[in-house]
């Protein structure tokens, strides 16, 4: 099994005198003596500390090789986690990961994730959505906090899509079978939608047999009588 801890810096102090029970014995047990075992699970913890330093444009990184970059990451984020966490908890974690700050292309794509959610929902109502690449990267741009990760994003995309997009469901401005077309008013800078009716196949009309009656198994004609 997996248990995460999510930003494990703020938790209270006894958080962490229990943890260190785990980290050593591989069990915890509690006041009233039930012991769980963990020698078969992972202990995964996030934290912010020394992310601030790392989306800095001084980090002075530019002109060095990926390898090198991250090893000077890796160290500011150490002697950060040293301020913070008692030596003997930090000498129980197996391994410190510092990931890379998201790039545009990433940024993006987390876009596109979060939009197909918006689709789905939009498509249990009858209606498509198509989002311009334009408006895709000022999403991007307006949503995303360097400190703060890609969780803007999401309430960038509630504000600016869901929400207009619900009101103009409740006006009974969209209806079932439209295509949704999403851009980006440059005057504006605000998005605009532009609804298109989708276009259905015709229904294909019935094949008739030659010879314009109906047939019998042995193919012979059974038309009306004289």
């Amino acid at each position: 099994s997996v248990v995460l801890f999510d930003e494990v810096e703020k938790a209270h102090p006894d958080v962490f005198n229990t943890l260190l029970q785990i980290l050593e014995d591989g069990r915890l047990t509690d006041a009233q003596g039930r012991t769980v075992d963990f020698k078969n699970t992972i202990l995964i913890m996030t934290s912010n500390l020394g992310t601030k330093n790392l989306t800095s444009p001084a980090v002075g990184f530019a002109a060095e090789d990926e390898a090198s970059v991250y090893e000077k990451m890796k160290a500011q984020v150490d002697d950060e986690l040293k301020k913070h966490f008692r030596p003997e908890f930090l000498n129980r974690i197996d391994d410190t990961i510092v990931f890379h700050p998201l790039s545009t292309a990433e940024i993006k794509q987390i876009v596109d994730l979060m939009l197909q959610r918006v689709k789905k929902q939009l498509a249990t109502k009858g209606l498509d959505l198509e989002l311009t690449d334009q408006l895709k990267g000022w999403l991007a741009d307006k949503g995303y906090d360097p400190q703060l990760g890609a969780r803007p994003l999401r309430r960038t995309i509630q504000r600016e899509l869901e929400d207009r997009l619900s009101e103009q469901i409740l006006h009974g401005e969209l209806s079932s079978g439209q295509l949704i077309v999403a851009d980006l008013d440059e005057e504006t800078d605000s998005v605009t939608f532009r609804s298109v009716e989708s276009v259905e196949a015709p229904d294909t009309p019935p094949v008739e047999l030659a010879g314009g009656g109906d047939h019998d198994e042995h193919g012979n004609g059974n038309g009306p009588d004289d």
